[in-house]
């Protein structure tokens, strides 16, 4: 979809150093040349220079008229998510990312239709449908090319529907329709955590924490006022690069300018963090956030080394003493790339069960939902394969001994940076006694252990200075 009006206002902003948005077909072709799509194994300097190294999803597209930037483009489950956000100044000297409001923006509504269309990957006729009905959805969504509503899901997709106007003056554009019933509020905290461990003395390792607050407010009225306060323990690392929805009405400047990028130091902000808003009708995420946490929750070390026609592998895990040993599952996944199926494996196991897929190129490690007293589980074994076919895995990464091994868990009731949602801090101005629930999760995300008897891969190390 395109906005005549953003691109009228990015051309008076941007003056001298405007760059006009190409055709649908051109601008397609020079976004598949910059994702590397096409021509994958041509190097053309504009991409491939070592000057450009991609570290988001920010890109810059090379057109007929110049290169055109920020474009925002990421893929997920085989397709592009895309959008040009507009910057309100000159692109010389190009600001900063964080300086951008369009990129947020932006994001959010990518990430919205993500969620939307996603779920229907598999089944084509669903996902046709879908992407029909996006373009109606947009006008809700993004009437004038400012996105006034990310969630999508919870718009209606008939365009009959959206053709009323709130009756009430007051409702925000963002409050669909209105609620009717006892007041109650749902709340969820959901960390993600990436990490990559190496084992190795000249690597270091490294691990991320990302946060989602999600609500669901149930509440009468067009336009109530909800605070929520979310809370970290003593002596906690506090929350950074905090994200806010548009509906909420006020927070502290100095909330939203914690950044990760800085080190921590005595005047980084670290609360009270309290968010007034006027929740949307359905559920949404009320903000993100980063923390730099002390140590990844499960330390591991994978060591595998090839023997002749065998390999032996060994894997070491540790719980850290910190994190509550009560997942809803957790399990270890340790594939073989460029080898034929597994033809021979003998294995001893300290703790859990091991399985093997059933295309003979993955050992399933589960652990199950808790771990021993001592906090350690160990895995040993001997595998040795059969003649490589088309189906089994390939990794252009992972040749050689350079492989790794993948964790997967879930741990209820819990998040690593302790943060919380105390439901007597929650304050709703509506009549009548609301419920609270509240709930967490800690939930990990490319966790990954690489085998420590062999270079790690340089896409992973972290740049030198």
């Amino acid at each position: 979809r395109r906005y005549p009006t953003v691109e009228l206002r990015a051309e008076t902003f941007n003056g001298s150093t405007h760059v006009p948005v190409p055709s649908d077909s051109a601008f397609l072709r020079a976004l598949l040349l910059e994702l590397r799509l096409v021509d994958e194994h041509v190097f053309l300097e504009q991409r491939d220079t070592c000057t450009r190294i991609n570290h988001s999803c920010v890109h810059s597209v090379s057109t007929a008229a110049g290169e055109l930037w920020p474009v925002l483009a990421f893929r997920k489950s085989g397709l592009i998510y895309a959008c040009v956000p507009l910057v309100e100044g000159s692109l010389e000297p190009r600001p900063p990312l964080l300086t951008v409001c369009g990129l947020s923006q932006g994001l959010a509504l990518l990430l919205g239709i993500m969620d939307y269309v996603s779920p229907s990957r598999k089944n084509e006729a669903e996902l046709s449908a879908k992407v029909g009905q996006l373009r109606y959805l947009l006008i809700q969504a993004c009437p004038l090319g400012t996105p006034l509503n990310t969630n999508i899901r919870s718009l209606n997709s008939s365009f009959e529907d959206i053709q009323e106007m709130p009756v009430d003056k007051e409702q925000p554009a963002w409050r669909s329709s209105t609620y009717k019933g006892k007041p109650q509020v749902h709340v969820c905290i959901t960390e993600k955590v990436k990490c990559m461990q190496y084992d190795q003395r000249d690597v270091v390792d490294t691990w991320q924490v990302y946060g989602a607050v999600n609500c669901k407010c149930d509440i009468e009225g067009s336009a109530p006022n909800v605070t929520l306060s979310l809370t970290l323990p003593t002596n906690a690392p506090p929350l950074q690069d905090i994200v806010v929805h548009h509906c909420v009405t006020s927070v502290d400047p100095a909330m939203l300018l914690s950044t990760s990028a800085e080190p921590l130091h005595d005047s980084v902000y670290n609360g009270p963090y309290k968010f007034p808003f006027i929740p949307p009708s359905d559920s949404f995420n009320l903000c993100y956030y980063t923390s730099q946490v002390p140590v990844p929750p499960i330390l591991g070390c994978y060591q595998l080394v090839e023997e002749g026609s065998q390999i032996k592998i060994t894997v070491n895990l540790k719980l850290h003493e910190s994190i509550k040993n009560s997942f809803e599952y957790c399990e270890a996944r340790i594939p073989f790339f460029n080898r034929g199926p597994i033809a021979q494996l003998e294995y001893k196991v300290s703790y859990g069960q091991l399985d093997l897929s059933r295309e003979k190129s993955l050992l399933v490690w589960v652990i199950g939902q808790k771990f021993p007293k001592s906090s350690e589980v160990s895995l040993t074994g001997t595998v040795s394969f059969g003649t490589p076919g088309k189906e089994h895995p390939t990794d252009y990464v992972c040749t050689g001994n350079t492989a790794y091994v993948k964790l997967y868990f879930r741990i209820p009731d819990f998040t690593l940076t302790g943060c919380y949602v105390d439901q007597h801090s929650v304050q709703i101005f509506v009549p009548g006694k609301p419920k609270i629930t509240a709930s967490r999760e800690l939930i990990s995300s490319d966790y990954y252990i690489w085998n420590s008897k062999a270079p790690a891969p340089m896409v992973y190390k972290p740049l030198l200075d």
